[in-house]
């Protein structure tokens, strides 16, 4: 690829999608690995059509339960379109894990010994607009906000199985964490994961420290379970759930607050 040419070309979409507010909602929803698209200019990465449908490329179901969400709740969207073989929208530039060589046991030969220039521009072209575009829709509020950023999770990574249906992950703000926990545990048939199956950290994620915790919102990181919601019933039934218990912690957030 030449060093003068831009990586996203004119038959490439753009790097996010928004789904704009409907209503007066105090919730933005965000989804990091929403999309699997690839840059025509990167071909397939070496990786075959097989595991371009597994969970290295995308989080499964997660688009159908952010698009189901924001219709039941109003709220504003905005997705990463392109995989996170690509670039990881949920990690910071130059993190070691942001462009990834390996996948759950997966090379991905089309990433193996970038140089600069090649991580600068899936950096430019792909993960700044997205977080900008984040960042400009929180800026433009004039209301109390919470970022939701929505995710799902393998049964089974590197060969171990999971047990959870949902976990919620946090960092600094365990008060949100606390309350939408405690509504999963009361939904009675539901295996809830307290920081499970990742532990949210300041460098190990990115968008809710630099959006949320650096700006002080109440957020939540949920993750879904991805056979859950492999497929329309399952992401609409999600969603439908969400949008019961969401505005339950959100009138618990805002009297605490």
């Amino acid at each position: 690829m030449s060093g003068t040419l831009p990586l996203l070309g004119p038959d490439d979409p753009a790097p996010y999608r928004v789904m704009q507010a409907e209503t007066d909602s105090p919730f933005v929803l965000v989804s990091d690995h929403a999309g699997r698209a690839v840059p025509r200019r990167l071909g397939d990465l070496g990786v075959s059509a097989d595991d371009w449908n597994r969970h290295i490329a995308w989080d499964i179901g997660i688009h159908g339960v952010g698009v189901a969400l924001h219709r039941l709740l109003g709220a504003d969207l905005i997705e990463q379109v392109y995989s996170r073989l690509v670039i990881d929208s949920n990690r910071a530039p130059g993190h070691p894990g942001s462009i990834p060589a390996l996948s759950d046991r997966t090379p991905v030969t089309g990433n193996i010994a970038l140089d600069a220039i090649c991580r600068a521009r899936r950096e430019n072209e792909i993960l700044h607009p997205y977080h900008d575009r984040i960042a400009a829709v929180l800026a433009a509020r004039r209301r109390p906000t919470a970022l939701i950023a929505l995710h799902s999770f393998t049964p089974c990574m590197n060969g171990v199985a999971r047990p959870w249906h949902v976990g919620i992950l946090h960092h600094r703000d365990t008060r949100s964490a606390g309350i939408m926990l405690d509504l999963l545990r009361a939904e009675g048939d539901l295996c809830v994961g307290d920081n499970e199956p990742y532990v949210l950290t300041a460098t190990s994620d990115y968008t809710v420290p630099y959006h949320a915790e650096k700006g002080g919102l109440p957020y939540l990181e949920i993750e879904i379970r991805q056979d859950l919601i492999e497929n329309e019933a399952g992401q609409i039934s999600w969603a439908r759930r969400l949008a019961r218990l969401l505005p339950q912690y959100w009138h618990a957030v805002s009297e605490t607050t």
